[in-house]
This record gives structure tokens, sequence and C-alpha cells, in this order.
């Protein structure tokens, strides 16, 4: 689970808009910063890029994700069913939460 959130935390970490919000501001001052700012955008450009090229998956054609992830999906419906069927079976002793 922890790992579910730092997945989130990083893909919330790929906002552009404050650092292009902040080059602006640069801009509208005529600040020496603007160099500096349009760097620290072209980093964040790049992160995202090289996180992309990561993804798992990202070598696929869309036609081949989306028949990987109906396989997966009737995999999981098939395993629900039965772990349904086995538990109707009271060959387990399963304490309810309290």
């Amino acid at each position: 689970m922890a790992s579910a959130v730092a997945v989130v935390e990083e893909a919330e970490d790929y906002s552009f808009l404050p650092i292009i919000h902040d080059v602006i501001k640069c801009m509208d001052k005529d600040s020496p910063d603007v160099h500096q700012e349009l760097n620290k955008l072209k980093t964040k450009i790049q992160e995202a890029r090289e996180q992309i090229a990561a993804m798992p998956g990202i070598d696929m054609s869309p036609a081949l994700q989306e028949s990987r992830l109906r396989t997966l999906r009737e995999q999981v419906q098939t395993k629900n069913q039965l772990l349904q069927k086995y538990k109707s079976l009271c060959m387990f002793d399963i304490p309810k939460p309290s």
C-alpha cells in the first residue's frame, strides 16, 4: 500500500504550472532569474520524460494493452468466483473482524 501512495505522490510531483508561473513572473519583472527558472522547467520536463519511458507497458501497442487488460480482468473475475466458492464451503474458520 505504501508503494501506491508513493506513485501518487510522484505523479503529483509533475505539475508544470507552478514552474511556468514562476517563469512568467520572472519575465514580467525582467528578472535575471529567468534562465534559472527555465532550467528548472527543462529539468522537470526531462524527469517526466524519463518516468514515462520507464512505465511498464509503454512499449506495447494500445490494442495489446487492451488485450492484456481484458485478460487480467478475466483472471481477477475467475479468482473472485473461486474465492466466493471456497468461502461458501465453510472449510475454514474465518474470524469476523470486530
